[in-house]
């Protein structure tokens, strides 16, 4: 379990921390995939971020669960503009990026029932402190 883990972890953060020289650098294709969703140039930087937190709160042990938990929900958002806006190929990409989109949230997904015991562990402790 923990090699797969390691392996799952270290691929999506590897595709999470690739995108992100584009995201950061205005790339052409990410300036046309935010515009497109009309989320331009904030909603690049801020998907770029919360890909930035995922990718390093997966490549550490404690908080692999909370990387893979946020990739899943930023993952969401782009599967579903894809499904919804840009479509599966975008600016002729045969769409590698739809894929990559879903190679991490798998990834991710499985990170997190690999890991969910200190997910529970961490809601238990959370539940508590709010009954005080």
């Amino acid at each position: 379990m923990n090699i797969l883990s390691w392996i799952l972890r270290i691929i999506a953060a590897v595709i999470l921390l690739q995108t992100l020289f584009f995201k950061f650098s205005g790339a052409a294709e990410s300036v046309y995939i935010f515009t497109k969703l009309g989320i331009e140039p904030f909603g690049r930087i801020g998907s770029g971020i919360g890909e930035l937190i995922s990718a390093v709160l997966l490549l550490i042990p404690r908080t692999a669960w909370l990387g893979a938990l946020g990739a899943l929900g930023v993952m969401s958002v782009a599967i579903l503009s894809h499904l919804t806006v840009l479509g599966i190929e975008v600016q002729g990409d045969g769409g590698l990026l739809f894929f990559l989109a879903l190679a991490v949230f798998v990834c991710c997904a499985i990170v997190l029932y690999l890991h969910r015991s200190a997910a529970l562990q961490m809601l238990a402790m959370l539940q508590k402190r709010v009954k005080g």
